[in-house]
């Protein structure tokens, strides 16, 4: 079973990407910051992390992304940063911090699944 962190300061995004993705296939987990994300990527060790930027604390998820594919026990998740900040500037950001992919909001859910299994499947 593939497990899946979804990682959003707003409880509604939360809610649509576990009941987007959820399955038999996949145990989901949830954080709300990125100090939450870091400890239950190295709790949990998720094959995806599906981040969001904009988060309370010290610790966005750009930041977070750096440090969970910076250490080596984290380093193979597979992250996708899912955010409202659409611009060239802001992917480009997310991909220099590690990010595997790049999803804006408001997302399809069909083309979230989509992604999620291209994903998982590498």
């Amino acid at each position: 079973m593939k497990k899946i962190l979804i990682v959003d300061d707003d409880p509604g995004i939360r809610k649509l990407v576990d009941a987007t993705l959820r399955s038999d296939d996949y145990q989901i987990f949830q954080a709300e910051s990125g100090e939450q994300a870091i400890e239950i990527a190295r709790a949990e060790k998720p094959d995806l992390i599906i981040m969001d930027i904009m988060m309370p604390g010290d610790i966005d998820g750009f930041e977070a992304t750096r440090i969970i594919k910076s250490d080596p026990e984290t380093k193979k998740c597979a992250i996708i940063i899912l955010s409202g900040k659409g611009q060239d500037a802001e992917r480009e950001k997310g991909f220099t911090a590690g990010a595997d992919d790049y999803f804006t909001k408001p997302f399809s859910p069909l083309a979230l699944i989509k992604k999620v299994e291209e994903v998982l499947d590498k």
